[in-house]
């Protein structure tokens, strides 16, 4: 049986801070269409590994390697040009802009297309925007703007602004964060549709262990910057060490469980 494509390809990671390790030799890899996620209690390595992975922070040693291309020690706008997207903890979005201007903005960033920013969103790639806010649900909050949006769907907003540099592989620091349980069932819903219907590989931290365990393909479980768990949800779950690590902290790790990771 032939083993499955690699789409990233991450190779003994370190980071350290003064005598702290952050993270220590890790090593995974994510293949197309598959939906990762990186859970682990707090301090555990799961911020510190996303920034090496996209180029904001640079490992002390290791690979992390894209498509067959070494991406280790590139900048972030680097990396985003090759194919990752990410979505982070807190939203960031133009308030006083509508929610197509957003998204706009992102296509011309990513086109490198110089037009003044006075007139370019009213003109370049409308069409694209509002495919794009299609696919998240948000085709009619197109000329809203930003500054009245609610949360959940700033969220929304934020995975469209994320896909407009057509990524190959998107990394999700804690999507649902603040979010009401419904809106984040149907936020990793259509995360996890959009990523199988277009092969995009996924990597996301979680509180949420409902979500974790009824999204993800496979779990890789870190504690003190080192993997102590990887597998199916079902083997991550039975895991007499990651069920140690959680229930030390007086959590329930398990089904309908929420892990604060």
């Amino acid at each position: 049986m032939s083993e499955a494509p690699r789409l990233l390809f991450v190779e003994g990671l370190n980071k350290s801070y003064g005598g702290v390790h952050a993270v220590r030799n890790v090593s995974f890899s994510v293949a197309p269409g598959e939906i990762l996620a990186l859970i682990g209690p707090n301090g555990a390595g799961k911020t510190t590994c996303f920034n090496m992975l996209n180029g904001q922070t640079p490992a002390d040693s290791g690979r992390v390697v894209l498509r067959g291309q070494d991406i280790s020690g590139k900048q972030p706008r680097e990396v985003w040009r090759l194919g990752v997207g990410r979505t982070f903890q807190i939203t960031a979005t133009y308030a006083s802009m509508t929610v197509r201007e957003n998204v706009q903005v992102a296509l011309i960033s990513f086109q490198s297309k110089l037009y003044s920013m006075l007139n370019a969103t009213q003109r370049f790639a409308s069409d694209e925007a509002d495919r794009l806010l299609g696919l998240v649900g948000m085709e009619g909050y197109a000329a809203r703007p930003c500054g009245e949006l609610a949360y959940g769907d700033l969220k929304r907003l934020e995975l469209a602004l994320a896909l407009a540099n057509d990524p190959k592989l998107l990394l999700m620091d804690e999507p649902t964060a603040g979010m009401a349980p419904r809106e984040r069932v149907e936020l990793m819903r259509m995360t996890a549709q959009i990523a199988r219907e277009k092969e995009i590989g996924v990597l996301f931290t979680e509180h949420d262990m409902d979500v974790v365990f009824e999204h993800a393909d496979r779990i890789i479980v870190l504690n003190r910057g080192s993997i102590i768990s990887e597998g199916s949800p079902d083997q991550v779950r039975n895991d007499p060490q990651v069920k140690a690590v959680y229930l030390g902290d007086g959590l329930v790790f398990g089904q309908h469980a929420e892990a604060h990771a």
